[in-house]
């Protein structure tokens, strides 16, 4: 479920923010590319989460 929840909202927000900036530019909005981007942005966070440790900090 984490997976899809992370895909899910990747994909939403990769293609506002590529339609917003393609509309700002004046350029074509490309729903493939962005939809590409999304995925590589998801499997980017989803890294990033693995990588980040779960257990509390000691105190110093």
């Amino acid at each position: 479920m984490r997976f899809f929840w992370t895909f899910f909202w990747s994909f939403l927000l990769v293609e506002m923010l590529a339609y917003v900036v393609s509309s700002m530019s004046g350029a074509a909005f490309d729903f493939a590319s962005a939809a590409v981007i999304s995925l590589v942005v998801s499997i980017l966070l989803l890294i990033a989460a693995s990588t980040i440790p779960n257990q509390p900090v000691e105190k110093h």
